[in-house]
């Protein structure tokens, strides 16, 4: 019998032959009842186990700590003659899936009917379907104290954000161990996301969102090429946001302060430019736009290799769960007592992204992308650099650099 630790099967960096990567943070331990029990005689379970994702075998050894299930136990119950290579990939497939509860079985469809879905996004915009229109319930009217008040108006933006996930209920983070912004070792054993509904990749706004994630180079300096689809997709995604109350919001605020125009058309076109037109970073015409920096995240070639932008906690998410993104630990808050839990909605974290290194990014953790887009375009025409402000229970400095007259970049700074 092939004599194997915990630790070693942790390490096993195998392919994912059954595109099972994307069950990260669902709890496994009906698979692992199915791998120590008797219900699958003789099948070389070593070799099985083996041709499983990373990330599910993670879930499978911390769910046998809390079971009390010793990894010599696993290793005597999965010995024996096995079957063919591709007999076991797909019986790994089988088992894994049958062990879910079926709202986890709808997340993995997620993989293979979701990103189908997006195709959609790329038709001309005028013939695809979007949500409803926020409800003539909900006020968008600025105040006459927030339209004299940066910081009140971006927390009325936050009590608009009805997308936005609910901790606890919608995800949970391992936030792992706190560490300071030079430390370079590793703190966090885990992943970041201990689980997220799969509910919110049905909400047209993330859905949309998400599609646009995967349209650009992450090096820094190379030039862009937006195919008219990928234009369609942008468009598609102002449409859709520009359906919710932030949007809206936001509209009405700058058309008030005689800074957009009052026409909503207009207004839309305005979003689109602002975020997705092109400009030189790195020395490149047209390799780079603000959404690409602020949401999806740059790797700068010159000098020493870094990660810069990389802001948006749902690009962090599907690039973790894809095994590019390595979470390293939370940065500790310059206030003692203050660290954050697995229901934390605003974070200060260290990672690696392709293995190049981010040495501090903070995120807002489940809000959507409607309300991130809006405060940032509101900061960018209202703020200046630092812009102190409260959203819900945070404060927060909206830092804001620009690039003549586009975003540069911008990004949260927890104020604690």
């Amino acid at each position: 019998m092939v004599a194997v630790t915990e630790k070693t099967i942790l390490e096993m960096n195998v392919p994912d032959p059954a595109g099972l990567r994307w069950c990260q943070g669902i709890r496994m331990t009906e698979l692992v009842l199915r791998l120590t029990g008797e219900n699958r005689s003789r099948v070389n379970r070593l070799t099985w186990v083996q041709d499983l994702p990373v990330d599910p075998k993670r879930l499978i050894m911390e769910d046998m700590r809390r079971m009390s299930v010793t990894s010599d136990m696993l290793i005597t119950k999965m010995s024996g003659t096995g079957r063919s290579k591709e007999r076991r990939i797909m019986m790994a497939g089988k088992v894994l899936e049958e062990s879910l509860e079926e709202d986890h079985r709808s997340f993995i469809n997620y993989v293979r009917v979701h990103m189908d879905h997006w195709q959609g996004y790329k038709k001309v915009p005028s013939e695809q379907e979007y949500g409803d229109e926020v409800g003539t319930g909900t006020s968008i009217e600025p105040s006459e104290e927030e339209l004299a008040d940066l910081s009140q108006a971006c927390n009325r933006l936050w009590q608009l954000d009805l997308n936005r996930l609910e901790p606890g209920k919608d995800f949970q983070l391992d936030c792992g161990e706190g560490k300071r912004v030079h430390q370079k070792e590793d703190m966090a054993e885990e992943s970041l996301f201990y689980s997220l509904s799969e509910d919110i990749f049905r909400k047209p706004t993330f859905s949309r969102f998400c599609a646009l994630l995967d349209n650009y180079n992450p090096n820094a300096g190379c030039k862009e090429v937006v195919t008219t689809e990928e234009k369609q997709e942008q468009s598609a995604f102002i449409e859709e946001i520009s359906r919710t109350a932030p949007i809206k919001y936001l509209h009405r605020y700058l058309s008030l302060k005689g800074i957009v125009s009052e026409n909503y058309q207009d207004f839309k076109r305005m979003l689109t430019k602002l975020w997705f037109d092109l400009y030189g970073r790195g020395g490149t015409s047209g390799s780079s736009s603000a959404f690409e920096h602020v949401f999806v995240g740059e790797i700068k070639q010159r000098g020493e290799e870094e990660v810069t932008g990389f802001h948006n906690w749902l690009q962090f998410y599907l690039e973790e769960a894809k095994g590019r993104v390595d979470y390293q630990g939370y940065i500790l808050p310059r206030r003692r007592g203050e660290t954050p839990d697995s229901e934390t909605q605003l974070l200060t974290i260290q990672f690696e992204w392709n293995g190049v290194r981010k040495a501090v990014s903070s995120t807002m953790v489940g809000v959507s992308p409607e309300f991130e887009l809006a405060l940032y375009t509101l900061c960018f025409f209202v703020g200046g650099e630092d812009n102190y402000v409260q959203l819900g229970p945070y404060s927060v400095n909206i830092k804001c650099y620009r690039f003549g007259d586009k975003i540069g970049s911008v990004f949260p700074i927890a104020e604690c």
